[in-house]
């Protein structure tokens, strides 16, 4: 006689993970589940949803790090369960805090005397340190308003065209207009000159890009220091320079030492870096340095003590965590100036290999520059058949992730490519890069062109004013 056994469903242990009930049955998406589910079924199932995300490794479109050496990735484990603001309860990670902030403080060239403490603080990324940054300067400006008995109801800032979102979103919701000074043909970042034209004594400050993101382009931070020092000296104004330096703040100080563009000019009273970009960290973690303590008003630290101890704070979360605090002073240790600089010549020397295999295919024109930012930012020189949005789709099929964007005013006619260099791009993935680009211009070669319609458009003629009709070319 042949004894059977029925397992009943919750009895598991018999069934691969594959077979079991929790992942061939539906679970709510947008709703809480009833009942609970084993944690191998809970991590299959969103283990298997995130295989369908990209690459980071081949997410050419960011500047955040993709990866950092085991050791770190352990340390930041380790700190995974702590809450960066109970600073009381772990006051050491605050201290690797405040050494960072000293650390890049010396690396901006900020005028500390011997002992002297640098002003600054981390946060959650350069979109948070603008923030910071913006209203400080909000307030002092408010201040000297007040003090004159001058209306403070109306600021601005000034900036260009090619500033990441942040800038708006701190424009939008600080109530703060930005004035932005257009970009032209080959010219994709601010023109100092107009910048210092659109300044009136309403202006909270002027906005430099150390690192544009369209192009990887610096600004002239010493014209423009210069430009609105001559300004300030006719007017008996005193508007300053906030440097955004997100992504060329960690490269600058190795590549290009002789520049000037930060504390060593007398107008730059804060800087913004990310940490998470070419200070080859994770995401989330950003750094806003001020000259010194008078460019931060006393008035926006509050200080608490449910923590423990009396603890100032300038940020516009409370809570988060230690692990990239950590991580940013594991790298400012361990690599030390000799690394950064080891790390920020070769993207550069890789960028170059790229932009040369790109320039050897003869379709494309290069927009970026050689010096700033390790990115090829390019176009196509003929895109009236097929065009570089095209060209981006395709890239996907090969694993690339290269984005395709117009330009903002007034050169939105033009679209460029952009292939961001990060530490672990290797010269080798840029030449299996250009050898894809190839590839993908092959096939659109014997693809057909791009279908285009016919549009009737009544126009008025220009100087007599009659009606005529023009026949216009669409794409369909």
């Amino acid at each position: 006689m042949v004894l059977s056994k029925t397992f009943s469903q919750s009895d598991v242990s018999v069934h691969s993970t594959f077979a079991s009930r929790y992942v061939r049955d539906s679970l709510p998406r947008f709703k809480v589940p009833e009942n609970s589910i084993p944690k191998e079924a809970a991590y299959q199932i969103i283990n298997d949803e995130l295989m369908l995300d990209g690459n980071p490794r081949l997410n050419l479109a960011s500047f955040v790090t993709t990866w950092m050496e085991p050791e770190c990735d352990k340390l930041i484990m380790d700190a995974i369960n702590k809450n960066y603001v109970d600073m009381d309860e772990y006051p050491v990670t605050t201290e690797l805090q405040n050494r960072c902030v000293n650390m890049i403080g010396h690396l901006f060239n900020a005028p500390l005397g011997d002992g002297e403490a640098a002003v600054g603080v981390g946060t959650v990324g350069s979109s948070e340190a603008i923030m910071l940054a913006g209203l400080a300067f909000k307030r002092k400006w408010q201040n000297k308003m007040k003090s004159l008995g001058k209306p403070c109801d109306k600021p601005n800032i000034v900036t260009g065209a090619n500033v990441q979102v942040c800038w708006e979103k701190f424009a939008r919701y600080f109530e703060v207009e930005l004035k932005e000074v257009k970009l032209r043909d080959g010219y994709y970042v601010m023109d100092p000159e107009k910048a210092v034209e659109m300044v009136d004594e309403n202006t909270i400050c002027v906005a430099a890009i150390l690192g544009s993101t369209l192009n990887g382009e610096f600004e002239d931070v010493k014209q423009l220091n210069d430009l609105l020092m001559k300004k300030n000296q006719e007017t008996g104004w005193d508007t300053p320079i906030h440097v955004d330096a997100a992504s060329g703040g960690f490269i600058a100080p190795f590549l290009y030492p002789e520049l000037e563009w930060d504390f060593r000019l007398p107008l730059v009273k804060s800087i913004n870096v990310s940490g998470h970009k070419y200070g080859l960290v994770y995401a989330g973690i950003g750094w806003v340095i001020w000259r010194n303590k008078e460019d931060l008003p006393e008035e926006l630290i509050f200080h608490i003590n449910y923590l423990g101890a009396d603890q100032p704070t300038f940020t516009l979360n409370f809570s988060k965590g230690s692990s990239q605090v950590i991580a940013q002073y594991y790298q400012l240790i361990r690599l030390g100036y000799e690394g950064y600089k080891n790390i920020m010549e070769n993207c550069q020397e890789n960028a170059m290999v790229l932009k040369e295999g790109l320039e050897k295919t003869g379709r494309f024109n290069i927009v970026s520059k050689d010096n700033g930012v390790p990115l090829v930012a390019f176009s196509l020189k003929d895109n009236s058949r097929h065009t570089e949005f095209e060209v981006s789709d395709m890239l996907r099929r090969f694993g690339w992730i290269v984005p395709a964007y117009t330009m903002p005013p007034d050169a939105q006619h033009v679209t460029v490519l952009r292939v961001v260099i990060r530490e672990d791009f290797s010269r080798t993935l840029a030449e299996h890069l250009v050898m894809d680009i190839q590839k993908v211009l092959n096939e659109l070669d014997m693809l057909p062109a791009r279908v285009t319609g016919k549009m009737v458009a009544i126009e008025k003629h220009p100087r007599n004013g009659v009606a005529v009709k023009k026949l216009k070319s669409i794409a369909l």
